[in-house]
């Protein structure tokens, strides 16, 4: 009677209140982000945006190909911020400033995940002046480079299922 009762209980908890999702870390704690803040919202300085991000990310792809640590990324980034100003003054008739440091993100929510607000290894691009809606992703690892791939997983269990594994 006792387990009849406790299975109509974990049934009911289940059914008021559903699925609990369990966000997994998915930026490791050593990585360098990336950060394109366009020139303003308008459709022209946010069509700007993507096409400086499109091109940077090729270049990027390739700069840190070869790099299998973060302070190998670090050194290539630093090494090559004269050609990644280069690259993007010929492609954005405008001004911009770069800036390869620690920069300030603030909180996002994307997909049901939170990115904590704070200060973040990052080459941040400003284009204009950088009042915009913003794209920005993990430069290194090289995770915002893989194509097609999901990177926002979320495991959902089910409560019921988590009372019986652990009681039965």
């Amino acid at each position: 009677m006792k387990k009849m009762l406790l299975i109509i209980t974990i049934i009911l908890v289940y059914v008021g209140f559903g699925y609990v999702a369990e966000k997994k870390n998915i930026i490791p704690k050593e990585a360098i982000r990336i950060r394109i803040l366009a020139n303003s919202n308008s459709n022209y300085d946010q069509k700007q945006k993507i096409i400086v991000k499109e091109e940077l990310e090729k270049y990027l792809y390739d700069l840190m190909s070869n790099a299998e640590n973060i302070e190998q990324a670090d050194i290539a980034i630093r090494n090559n911020m004269n050609s990644l100003k280069n690259l993007v003054s010929s492609i954005f008739d405008g001004e911009f400033k770069i800036n390869y440091g620690m920069n300030y993100f603030p909180s996002k929510e994307y997909k049901g995940i939170t990115y904590d607000e704070g200060y973040y290894k990052s080459l941040v691009v400003s284009l204009g002046n950088g009042l915009g809606d913003n794209w920005w992703c993990i430069l290194f690892p090289p995770l915002c480079m893989l194509d097609g791939t999901e990177l926002d997983e979320i495991e959902y269990r089910s409560i019921v299922k988590d009372i019986v594994d652990k009681y039965f």
